[in-house]
C-alpha cells in the first residue's frame, strides 16, 4: 500500500481533516504527474511553466514585482528563472523609462511559439488526471470546491 499525506488521517478523525488531507493528496498526484511531464517532454520545470503561463496572460509584458507576486515567489526565484528563459531566448527585458528601476519581461515569438505547445500538452495532462470523474461529476467537484474557496476568503472561525 503507497502511504501518502491522507494516510496520515485516521478514521475517527474529523471528517473536515479527512476531506483537506485528501484534497493535498489529490493536488500532490496531480502536480508530481504534470512535473514529470514537463521534465520528460520539455525539459523543464513547473516554475518555469507558471512563469510563462503569466506572460502569456499579459502580451503587453509584467514587471519583475509583478511575476513575483503573481507566483507568490520571491523576487530572487523570479530573477534566476527570467534569467534562464532569457538566455534560451524566450523573453526579453525592457527597462522601464519612468522607472529605472523596473524591468518589463515579455515573451520573444519563438517563446509564445514553444510557451503553446507546453500549454496544449499541460491541457491534456490535466483532462487525463481526471478522466475516472464523469463530466457532471467534475462539475459538481468544481463547485463544491468554489463554495469552499469563498467560505475561506472570509475570515475564519475556530469551530469549539
Amino acid at each position: 500500500m503507497r502511504l501518502d499525506i491522507e494516510s496520515r488521517g485516521k478514521p475517527d478523525d474529523h471528517a473536515a481533516l479527512r476531506l483537506w488531507l485528501r484534497l493535498l493528496t489529490c493536488t500532490q498526484l496531480v502536480e508530481k504527474n504534470i512535473r514529470t511531464h514537463l521534465r520528460e517532454e520539455f525539459s523543464t520545470t513547473l516554475p518555469r511553466f507558471d512563469l510563462m503561463a503569466q506572460l502569456e496572460k499579459s502580451p503587453e509584458g509584467l514587471k519583475m514585482s509583478e511575476l513575483s507576486e503573481r507566483m507568490m515567489v520571491s523576487g530572487g526565484n523570479v530573477t534566476a528563472i527570467v534569467d534562464q528563459l532569457h538566455a534560451e531566448g524566450l523573453v526579453e527585458r525592457f527597462a522601464q523609462i519612468n522607472d529605472r528601476r523596473a524591468t518589463l519581461i515579455r515573451f520573444t515569438a519563438q517563446g509564445r511559439k514553444e510557451f503553446s505547445k507546453m500549454a496544449r500538452e499541460h491541457e491534456q495532462w490535466v483532462v487525463a488526471a481526471f478522466e475516472g470523474l464523469e463530466s457532471k461529476e467534475i462539475q459538481q467537484l468544481h463547485g463544491l470546491l468554489g463554495k469552499a474557496k469563498k467560505h475561506l476568503t472570509q475570515p475564519l472561525t475556530t469551530v469549539s
